[in-house]
């Protein structure tokens, strides 16, 4: 049975993927801040498979090292990184932008998600095995207005999973990374500080992703054959050409 540690469990795509691979027999960590969630997550995927959480914040160094390195034996041997832990926080130009919203996004986006990284890898190194998939986003691909922080976060994990691919290559490690355009989840509230109703608004008129359509693509990503390495999947709405073009039909 493989194990894999998926961060931001308790929402949105990773919520979704830890179900997805529950239902395929694959052993879980699951990460997040919200404790209860993850309580109620470990009791029903625990039907499933084996379940551990883990509630912290990404955010803070020393707590990641501290409890992703001395993880339960049963749970220490770690095959598959799912790195979604991720956040968006507003949407005006720089100038006007709250700056602890930049701090906010590089801090979980890039730094967070480097902390969690380098807790696991080691493990991964050691065995000469594993399997890391980097959260990203179509805002990595390409800068759209007011995006800015938001989107130079993306860019620096669509650049820090070709870098991993390198440094890990000699190790039989495979990297990858999966971005999403339009998915709806909770993150435009959260980008738009609990605005629950500016947030729907955001998918007006056209048929975004959902959740289980990413768990469904990262199950097949890690389940090839050791040989195959999906490296970087681009995954869009059919409403979404671009980040620029979006066909709403209202």
């Amino acid at each position: 049975m493989k194990t894999a540690l998926i961060t931001g469990a308790t929402s949105g795509i990773g919520k979704a993927t830890a179900y997805k691979f529950a239902t395929e027999g694959i052993r879980l960590i699951l990460c997040g801040r919200r404790k209860e969630r993850l309580e109620e997550l470990k009791n029903e995927l625990g039907k499933k498979t084996d379940v551990h959480i883990e509630s912290f914040d990404i955010r803070d160094r020393k707590k990641v090292m501290e409890i992703l390195t001395n993880l339960p034996e049963e749970f220490s041997e770690i095959d598959i990184l799912i790195n979604n832990a991720g956040n968006a926080h507003g949407l005006e130009p720089i100038h006007e932008a709250d700056i602890d919203d930049f701090e906010a996004m590089l801090d979980i986006n890039v730094k967070g998600l480097l902390y969690v990284s380098k807790a696991i890898m080691p493990g991964m190194v050691s065995k000469k095995s594993g399997h890391i998939i980097n959260i990203g986003s179509t805002a990595g691909k390409g800068v759209y207005p007011n995006g800015n922080v938001y989107c130079a976060s993306k860019f620096a994990v669509d650049a820090i999973s070709k870098a991993m691919r390198i440094d890990l290559n000699k190790y039989g490690i495979r990297v990858g990374e999966v971005n999403p355009g339009f998915v709806e989840t909770e993150f435009s509230v959260v980008r738009f500080k609990g605005d629950v109703e500016k947030a729907k608004k955001v998918y007006e008129g056209f048929q975004a992703l959902k959740p289980e359509d990413l768990a469904d693509i990262l199950y097949f990503i890690v389940s090839r054959p050791a040989h195959v390495n999906i490296a970087d999947v681009l995954v869009l709405p059919t409403a979404q050409a671009s980040n620029y073009i979006l066909n709403r039909k209202t």
